[in-house]
C-alpha cells in the first residue's frame, strides 16, 4: 500500500517510467521531452536565423574584400587599427565605456541614497527616471537643440552666457570700426589709434561706423563738435559717422548722428598710457594737458564681441556633450535599480555602525556601498554593454562637421556598411570586433549570476 506522499512523488517526479516500461522521460512538470522540444523548435529556428547565422556570416564576410569575391585575410582587421577615422571611433568607444557607465552608476547611487532622506524623494525619482521613457532619437533631437551655439535657442549656452555676463560685462560697441578714409588706423589686439599725435587747440575727430542701432546707448544724444581748449587740454568727439537715409559728410559731425556715449579713450606716449577719458552723451571728451603730443587710442575693450557661449558640438567638446545627454537618460535607470537594492539593506547594520560611532560618510563608504556591491556590478555591467553599441545619440546630436570627432564603433559600422563609400568587409570586421568586446562583459555577468544563484 502506497502513501499519498509516495503517489504525489511519482506524479511529480522528474523521471517516471511509461506504462509500457519503455522508460519515457518527463520533465519536472511532467512534460514529455519530445513535446518540450516541439515547443522550443520555432524559437530555436528563429534564434538560429536571426542571431547565429548573421554572426557566422559576418565573421565569414570580414575576411573578404569590398566586392566579396577576393579573399582579404586579416586585411580588414588591420585597416580597423590603421585607418584614422576608425581609430578615432575605437578611442571614443574606450572613453564611453570608462566614463559613461561609471558616472551614471555614481549618479544613480547618489540619487538613491539622498532621496531616502527627503520627503519628496518619490517625486524626485519619478522626474529623474522619466527620460527613460523617451526614445534615443527624441533625446538626440532634444539635446541637439540644448547644445545650439545661439544662446537664444540653446538652453546650455543661455545659462552659460547668463552666468558669464553676470561677472563679465560685454563691450559697449562690438563690431564698431572706422571707415576706409579716416583719421584712425588698426592697432595690436583690435584697438584703433590716431595716425598722428594730437595737439592742444585742435579738436580730435574719432568717427566710427558699424554699431547696430540696438547696441547704441539709450541716452546717447546727437553728437557735437568739441570746442578747442585754450588751457592745453585735448578735446574731441567720438560719434557714429552714419546718417540714416544716407547723405552727410564723411569724417564730419552731421545733424542727427549720435555720440558714442561711454566709449573709452586713452592717450599713449612711448607705449605708456598717460591719460584716459570717457565720452559724454554727445560724444565729446576732454584729456588733460599731459596728453599733448600723445597718440589717442580706442582700446580693444570697446569693441569686444558679446560672449556667445561654448561651442558644445565643436571637435573638442562633442563627445563629452553627447555623454552628458546619455547620463540624462540613464542615470534614472541606475537610480531605480540601486534604490531597490538599498531597500533590501538591513537597517540594523546601519544603526549598529552609527551606534559604534561611525559618521554618515563612514556608514556610506564602509557599510552601504559594500552591501550594494552586487547591485552596483549589475548596473555597471549593463551600462557597459549598452554604451558599446551606442549609435543613435551620436548620429543625431553630432553635426556633420564634427561627426568624425564624435565617431564610435557602432556609427562607423553603419557608415562602413551603408555609407557612400561602403566596404562590407570592413563593416563586418567592425561588427566582429564589437562582438568580441561584448563577450568578456557578458561572460563576467553570467558568471556573477551563477555565483549569486549558488548562494
Amino acid at each position: 500500500m502506497t502513501s499519498p506522499e509516495t503517489s504525489a512523488g511519482k506524479a511529480e517526479g522528474s523521471v517516471v517510467p511509461s506504462a509500457a516500461g519503455g522508460g519515457l522521460r518527463r520533465s519536472v512538470t511532467g512534460t514529455r521531452g519530445l513535446v518540450a522540444a516541439g515547443f522550443l523548435l520555432p524559437a530555436l529556428v528563429l534564434l538560429g536565423a536571426l542571431v547565429v547565422y548573421p554572426i557566422g556570416y559576418s565573421a565569414y564576410r570580414s575576411f573578404f574584400d569590398r566586392s566579396g569575391d577576393g579573399f582579404a585575410g586579416l586585411g580588414n582587421y588591420v585597416e580597423i587599427f590603421t585607418d584614422d577615422t576608425i581609430l578615432t571611433a575605437v578611442k571614443n568607444n574606450a572613453i564611453w565605456v570608462v566614463v559613461a557607465p561609471t558616472v551614471a552608476t555614481a549618479l544613480g547611487l547618489m540619487f538613491a541614497v539622498l532621496t531616502e532622506r527627503v520627503r519628496w524623494g518619490t517625486a524626485f525619482k519619478l522626474v529623474v527616471f522619466m527620460p527613460m521613457a523617451i526614445s534615443m532619437l527624441a533625446a538626440g533631437i532634444i539635446f541637439r537643440l540644448v547644445y545650439e551655439q545661439d544662446p537664444e535657442r540653446g538652453v546650455a549656452n543661455a545659462v552659460w552666457v547668463g552666468v558669464h555676463d553676470t561677472f563679465s560685462e560685454s563691450a559697449s560697441f562690438p563690431k564698431a570700426r572706422p571707415r576706409l578714409n579716416h583719421p584712425l588706423k588698426p592697432a595690436e589686439g583690435g584697438a584703433f589709434v590716431t595716425e598722428q599725435p594730437v595737439r592742444a587747440g585742435s579738436p580730435v575727430p574719432l568717427p566710427l561706423v558699424g554699431v547696430p542701432a540696438d547696441r547704441m546707448p539709450s541716452d546717447a544724444r546727437p553728437a557735437r563738435t568739441a570746442p578747442a581748449a585754450a588751457d592745453g587740454r585735448i578735446t574731441g568727439t567720438a560719434w557714429l559717422d552714419f546718417t540714416k537715409g544716407g547723405g552727410g559728410t564723411v569724417n564730419a559731425v552731421d545733424a542727427g548722428e549720435p555720440g558714442l556715449k561711454g566709449i573709452a579713450i586713452e592717450a599713449v606716449k612711448d607705449g605708456r598710457v598717460v591719460a584716459t577719458a570717457t565720452a559724454a552723451a554727445d560724444g565729446t571728451f576732454s584729456l588733460p594737458e599731459e596728453a599733448d603730443g600723445a597718440v589717442l587710442r580706442l582700446p580693444a575693450s570697446n569693441f569686444r564681441e558679446p560672449y556667445n557661449g561654448v561651442d558644445w558640438l565643436g571637435p573638442s567638446l562633442v563627445t563629452p556633450a553627447i555623454i552628458g545627454s546619455y547620463l540624462w537618460m540613464w542615470a534614472g535607470f541606475a537610480m531605480v535599480l540601486i534604490a531597490a537594492g538599498l531597500a533590501a539593506v538591513p537597517r540594523e547594520l546601519l544603526e549598529a555602525a552609527r551606534v559604534d560611532g561611525a559618521n554618515e560618510w563612514q556608514v556610506f563608504r564602509r557599510v552601504t556601498v559594500p552591501l550594494l556591491a552586487p547591485v552596483l556590478a549589475v548596473v555597471l555591467v549593463t551600462l557597459m554593454i549598452n554604451v558599446l553599441k551606442i549609435f543613435d545619440l551620436v548620429f543625431i546630436i553630432a553635426p556633420g562637421s564634427a561627426q568624425d570627432d564624435a565617431n564610435v564603433l557602432a556609427l562607423q559600422l553603419y557608415r562602413s556598411s551603408f555609407g557612400t563609400d561602403a566596404h562590407l568587409g570592413v563593416g563586418s570586421a567592425i561588427a566582429v570586433l564589437l562582438l568580441l568586446l561584448v563577450i568578456p562583459v557578458m561572460a563576467f555577468n553570467i558568471r556573477r549570476i551563477r555565483r549569486e544563484t549558488r548562494r
